[in-house]
């Protein structure tokens, strides 16, 4: 089977773009190593049917946080008012989105865009001057939130 065709998509981070707002009850909170897990086990529920992947946690863990280009600063949690992780973004120090995942039960209630937005803001707070990412061809509300909050697509 040829792998999904990725389209690669940026935002101007000098351009406003507003102030996330978060869905009634839902919060964002730091990420920290000992919610690795549950970060991990989110991601592979929202990539099971595509749109992405994510290696099994032995494997995934040790990548992600020995490589150089990893800031647990620029990863975002969004919880629900029990505490259950709904949403997560995290970016890499070259202001690159490596994932935006929110649990399919919490999808078009606004955690993604929120997520979005507080990274914008937190990169544009670092000096970063745009992000950018790669989405699934095949995933048209990943596509569709991106460009909502002014991504556009650079190369396909």
């Amino acid at each position: 089977m040829a792998p999904p065709e990725v389209i690669r998509m940026r935002r101007d981070l000098a351009t406003p773009f507003g102030d996330p707002v978060w869905p009634p009850g839902v919060v964002l909170a730091p990420f920290h190593a000992r919610r690795a897990g549950e970060l991990h086990a989110l991601m592979a529920l929202a990539y099971r049917h595509g749109a992405g992947s994510v290696d099994e946690f032995t494997r995934w863990w040790p990548a992600l946080s020995e490589d150089s280009d990893y800031d647990q600063d620029l990863c975002f949690l969004a919880l629900d008012a029990s505490g259950t992780l709904v949403g997560a973004a995290q970016c890499w120090k070259s202001a690159f989105l490596k994932d935006l995942v929110v649990r399919p039960d919490s999808r078009r209630r606004g955690v993604g865009r929120a997520l979005l937005l507080h990274l914008f803001a937190t990169l544009r707070a670092r000096g970063v001057t745009s992000v950018e990412l790669k989405v699934h061809a095949d995933n048209p509300a990943g596509r569709g939130l991106y460009e909502q909050v002014g991504m556009t697509v650079v190369s396909e």
